[in-house]
């Protein structure tokens, strides 16, 4: 039984002509371990089909994800001496598929293989693995399909042009051609059932390229920022990153000496606006003729169908309400206010009857105006769009701006206690001591010197936040005596020192403890004679940053202090423009969705207003921020409000989009339509895509390329740094804080958004989540295996004229030593250059095959959603076999640590005479080749070194050079292990 690896060559697009008449002569040669097979020969065709299977035996299955595929195109010159190079790809081995099941057809790009090389064009190939098969199955045994017609290209992107699509050819998009092949649909893969893979196959799932569907796409909106200010109105150069939205404005302020309308003489009344079909109310007065309102409504110009506006003033009633008086005005006669302009003037109108003669007494105070979204009343204003919003809940819809409040560390230093009274004096105390702070409760370890003067000796660290009006509650408890209370004293946070950027510690108090029962009485504390007391050493440390984010996806890296805080280097601009093709999330209850943004940066949190029954809400709402650091990340999330209408639920994630400033470019607007994709336990799913305007402008350039030279945290992270034990406890209570701090706020930011957009649960295990960091760490290897396969092709004459070139190279680099460096760094620069013509044109966004989600298998997904700790009711066999799992993942990360840890201990074992003989040839041979460098000049030795390196392969051996052995066969420490 042997493993075999299928590449089966489907057809090529587009390839480069070749034979000096437009065409060409193409094949494929496929090389894999030290074996070679190639296709037939296509005559004249750029658009060949050949759908034959190669098959190649697989040496070591373990292995094959650390390995690499190499396909090249060649055109078949049958006049000269040598063929044609028309492309070539290289596979990781970790993307192969383990069946053939989950395999599918994949469209790679023809790359170069030098800097000379002429290549377009792609081809189709569909790779995979067969486990188990007989030793007999060669490439004989499947006959190739000739009769299948060739297919179309793969199909461009939506939205995208054929300029752009030519354009980004260097992006090197992947295209899934699915198993409809030549249809251009992608079917859906497959779910395996969930089963205890081995160790060889636990990860090495299938790595997709990117779906179209889930790309990044670059629109054109038509934005003042784009298209220039001239010609347009004042709010163009600070409100330019949005589209205009034009807007209706009533004010109704108050009314003045109303009639009254009720048989007792009294009036309850209520203001009615109304333009064609929309109509907002105001609440109303009960017995008030001189009603004050103060009320805004906005009424969107695009959903105006007449030209008429009536604000009647009403009375309210059990039965029908009566009308007082009204007034009407035309939409062509009001008036339009651009900020900054002065807000428009309320004026009196004289309230007319049902017959429009003037009532005798009656006045309502009115403003009308046109404007557009950045109008001042725009965020307090009831809008049309949401006029099936009840009054309670009007709150909820409203755009807000929130602002966390700042933290600082708690540090509480536990030294010592005296004279401990414990309730039972007949045996020792085990005391203990407890700190609570806002919810923050923890405890010390056992006394390390019990009785009634104890010693503990240990730091617990909490996070405070401002104005810093909580009190720090210490507790003595007794563990002998079932963890009853010895002792407590209660202590102002405001009158702990503050330590800002240095290392000196502050100086210790002793607390005096009280009795529970006399704790809360202070004429009793005064007349007890309780003498106990603990020894503590408070500080709060305003020299960190206290995070509430993950560090490699943190908006802020601020110290917490005012007088560390540095100058901001730009300013970051942010329009949310607006949603597409949202999915229903009230679709079982008759409704569509009720969208809302939230953006957080920094400490400061944006909420965009909710857009009722929408699936295409258009927001065009925009926000600035000062930015402190270009290194940090931007998060935009969108929900769905579940708090409209008498609900009171949880708002529902639809997706988020992380863009890190770092990647932008200075003063460009980037406007782009992001995927919202999010992890269901049913799979990936998108709900639509949000449209945002995003530009970062420098303000202090020599401030922020300094900062790529200082360290990313501040700098008591590094003179004092947090135990890792604490980071993470902090971080959730941080992340509690700044929850409870939004959750009170009006209209409230609930739990679940906060949890959502500074990803409270990341640290939990996920099988998706090893696989995607494996994956990583592979693409990362693949880069310096393929540097090390290059090399091996040099040293092996594989490509004899770069070989030569490389001879020539090494000559004159070791004739002219001074020469080595500038070379060097010449390289690099021109890699650098070369380059810069495939530089992304879109920030980075949530890529799903690199996520492995496409690819997750149900069980995995369940896994993922599933509480901890694992419920009671679990099944068993459930829990058994994702154990099984998680010990063979976590089996790889052990053999591959181990690996590494073995290496170093050889070098170190080189010199430790731990191995007296290998020391000693080590240290005879260091010492010759100390003479002989000493007498002879170093660059013949270097051209020694370097032709016996590059040696042709007639003079090499196939077993491993003598260094190698002698390396491998010094000892490490693993012999030593249990």
């Amino acid at each position: 039984m042997a493993t075999k690896l299928v590449v089966e060559v489907l057809d090529a697009t587009d390839l480069m002509p070749k034979d000096g008449h437009g065409s060409a002569n193409p094949f494929v040669e496929v090389e894999f371990e030290g074996q070679r097979k190639r296709t037939s020969t296509k005559h004249k065709s750029l658009n060949p089909t050949w759908n034959e299977k190669l098959v190649f035996n697989v040496k070591n299955p373990i292995a094959l994800p650390t390995q690499s595929i190499e396909v090249f195109v060649y055109n078949d010159n049958n006049h000269g001496h040598h063929r044609n190079f028309l492309g070539k790809i290289r596979i990781s081995g970790s993307s192969v598929p383990s069946s053939e099941d989950q395999a599918e057809p994949q469209s790679y790009p023809l790359d170069k293989r030098g800097i000379f090389s002429h290549v377009r064009g792609h081809l189709a190939l569909r790779v995979h693995a067969l486990h188990g098969q007989s030793s007999s199955t060669d490439e004989s045994s499947v006959e190739p399909d000739q009769e299948e017609a060739p297919p179309p290209p793969p199909p461009p992107l939506e939205h995208k042009t054929n300029d752009e699509s030519k354009k980004e050819r260097g992006m090197r998009t992947f295209y899934s051609l699915g198993t409809g092949y030549g249809s251009g649909v992608q079917a859906p893969t497959p779910k395996p059932e969930p089963t205890s893979a081995s160790a060889v196959t636990v990860m090495q799932m299938l790595a997709p390229a990117q779906k179209p569907e889930y790309e990044v796409v670059e629109t054109t909106p038509p934005l003042a920022a784009r298209l220039g200010y001239w010609g347009r109105d004042k709010t163009a150069s600070t409100y330019d990153m949005v589209e205009p939205m034009e807007y209706l404005y009533v004010s109704v302020v108050r009314a003045m000496d109303l009639p009254v309308k009720d048989v007792t003489g009294s009036l309850d009344p209520y203001v009615e606006v109304k333009i064609g079909n929309y109509k907002g109310v105001t609440k109303h007065f009960e017995k008030n003729q001189n009603p004050v309102w103060n009320k805004v409504f906005a009424f969107s110009k695009e959903m105006l169908q007449t030209s008429l506006i009536e604000v009647t003033v009403k009375d309210k009633d059990v039965s029908k309400d009566d009308l007082v008086g009204k007034v009407t005005f035309e939409v062509p006669d009001v008036p339009t206010r651009v900020p900054p302009d002065s807000p428009l003037a309320a004026q009196s109108y004289k309230l007319l009857d049902k017959e429009g003669q003037l009532l005798k007494r009656g006045d309502i105070m009115l403003a009308i105006w046109m404007g557009t979204q950045a109008d001042e009343a725009f965020p307090r204003a009831w809008h049309s769009d949401a006029y099936t919003i009840n009054e309670d809940d009007m709150i909820t819809t409203r755009s807000k701006v929130y602002y966390t409040p700042r933290m600082y560390y708690l540090r509480v230093h536990v030294i010592a206690a005296q004279d401990l009274v414990p309730s039972d004096e007949s045996k020792p105390p085990d005391p203990i001591v407890r700190v609570e702070i806002a919810g923050q409760g923890r405890t010390t370890r056992a006394a390390t010197t019990k009785g009634v003067n104890p010693e503990w000796n240990q730091e617990l660290m909490y996070v405070a936040c401002e104005p810093l009006n909580e009190y720090i509650r210490v507790s003595v408890e007794d563990n002998a005596a079932g963890g009853e209370t010895i002792g407590r004293c209660l202590i102002p946070v405001r009158d702990v020192p503050k330590r800002v950027e240095t290392t000196k510690l502050t100086d210790a108090k002793w607390y005096v403890l009280q009795k529970v029962s006399v704790a809360g009485n202070e004429e009793d504390q005064k007349k007890d004679k309780f003498a106990s007391r603990v020894l503590l050493r408070l500080s709060i440390d305003t020299g960190y940053h206290v995070l509430d984010e993950s560090i490699h996806l943190a908006s802020d890296l601020q110290p917490g202090a005012g007088q560390l805080r540095k100058a901001s280097v730009g300013i970051l601009e942010l329009g949310i423009l607006g949603a597409r093709n949202l999915q229903k999330m009230k679709g079982k209850e008759g409704k569509l969705t009720d969208a809302y943004c939230v953006a957080k940066y920094g400490n400061k949190w944006v909420r965009t207003r909710t857009l009722v029954d929408n699936l295409h809400p258009l927001w065009n709402e925009q926000y600035t921020w000062d930015v402190y650091d270009s290194c940090t990340v931007i998060t935009i999330g969108v929900f769905d409000n579940n708090h409209v209408n008498g609900r009171d639920g949880k708002d529902q994630r639809m997706g988020k989009v992380r863009i890190r400033l770092s990647t932008l470019e200075t003063d460009r607007v980037y406007t782009h339509a992001y995927p919202l994709l999010v992890i269901t336990p049913s799979g990936l799913k998108k709900n639509g895509e949000l449209h945002l305007a995003i530009r970062f402008t420098c303000t202090a350039w020599v401030h922020m390329l300094a900062q790529y030279g200082r360290p990313l945290l501040p700098k008591m992270h590094y003179i004092q740094p947090i135990h890792i034990k604490h980071v993470e406890l902090l971080r959730h209570f941080a992340s509690t804080i700044v929850g409870s701090t939004l959750g009170r706020a009006e209209p409230p930011l609930g739990g679940e958004v906060v949890e959502y957009m500074t990803d409270a649960d990341n640290h939990i295990y996920s099988m998706r989540k090893s696989k995607a960091a494996f994956h990583r760490l592979m693409l990362v290897i693949n880069v310096v295996q393929d540097v090390a396969t290059w090399f091996r092709d040099i040293c092996l004459w594989k490509k004899p004229l770069t070989t030569l070139l490389v001879h020539l190279l090494l000559v004159t680099l070791i004739c002219y030593p001074e020469l080595i460096f500038p070379t060097l760094f010449l390289y690099l620069f021109s890699i650098g250059m070369w380059n810069y013509r495939l530089k992304p044109r879109h920030p980075p966004h949530m890529d799903a095959a690199l996520s492995q989600a496409e690819g997750a298998t149900s069980d995995e997904l369940d896994e993922e959603f599933e509480p901890f700790p694992t419920p009671q009711n679990r099944l068993l066999d459930i829990v058994k076999m994702r154990y099984d799992r998680i010990r063979t993942v976590a089996g790889r990360v052990q053999t591959v640590s181990a690996d590494m840890a073995i290496q170093a201990e050889r070098i170190l074992c080189l010199l430790s005479w731990r191995d007296p003989r290998a020391t000693a040839i080590f240290t005879a041979f260091s010492f010759m080749w100390a003479v002989l460098l000493y007498i002879t000049p170093f660059q013949i030795i270097a051209l020694l070194i370097g032709l016996f390196v590059l040696r042709h392969p007639k003079f090499r051996y196939k077993v491993p050079p003598i260094p190698v052995n002698f390396f491998k066969r010094l000892p490490s420490r693993s012999d030593s292990l249990l």
